[in-house]
């Protein structure tokens, strides 16, 4: 699906190239440079065929806050699959607040029966 993808991408796999497409989505396992055995999400019974069919999707706006996407291979999960995790840094504006000016009241002037009814 990227440019570092594995495997060949099938008609599940262009079903989600085109939904990523639509609503402006990046897929993160494929686009940083891993050994294979960091990118295969899932291992056949057999233990010979290794795939990438786990995958995190994040928004283009946010492409530039993942940090790092990788298989963990040690955690056990008690399936066939590996858990994929994805560090993001995230950067917020700093929204500055203007003050709004105080209102002062002429309290001296409550003196006076008028003002002050």
């Amino acid at each position: 699906m990227g440019r570092h993808g594995i495997g060949e991408i099938n008609r599940n796999g262009e079903k989600l190239v085109d939904f990523c497409e639509m609503n402006n989505l990046v897929v993160t396992g494929t686009i940083f440079p891993r050994r294979d055995i960091h990118k295969t999400t899932w291992t056949s019974p057999d233990r010979r065929t290794l795939n990438q069919i786990d995958h995190v999707l994040v928004n283009k706006h946010f492409r530039r806050s993942v940090l790092d996407t990788r298989v963990m291979r040690g955690a056990d999960v008690a399936s066939d699959h590996q858990l994929v995790r994805t560090k993001i840094k995230l950067k917020f504006k700093k929204i500055t607040k203007t003050p709004k000016p105080r209102i002062r009241y002429e309290v001296n002037k409550l003196q006076y029966r008028k003002v002050k009814n």
